[in-house]
């Protein structure tokens, strides 16, 4: 393995962690109120864009990182339509 695709596979793993210490905190506090659905939208809809841009060319590593942000960005958007946000004070 040549090392610009250990850096592929390092940036990858970097990217795809991300997100796993919001899902975390969001499902152990059942609270995503200061979390912006917009921002989740366009997570989500870049990596879609990725993912047909990476399958395209047959990219492994931004396809591993991608499908996880993927998924972790679907949770959040699932939490934040499905936790009651907290009453304002």
């Amino acid at each position: 393995m040549e090392w610009t695709e250990i850096m592929g596979h390092v940036g990858a793993v970097l990217s795809s962690i991300t997100f796993i210490p919001q899902v975390l905190q969001a499902w152990k506090t059942k609270s995503v109120g200061d979390l912006s659905m917009n921002m989740l939208l366009i997570v989500i809809t870049s990596t879609v864009v990725w993912l047909v841009y990476a399958f395209s060319l047959n990219l492994l590593p931004v396809i591993i990182a991608n499908s996880i942000i993927f998924v972790l960005s679907a949770i959040l958007i699932y939490f934040k339509l499905t936790f009651k946000e907290a009453p304002k004070k």
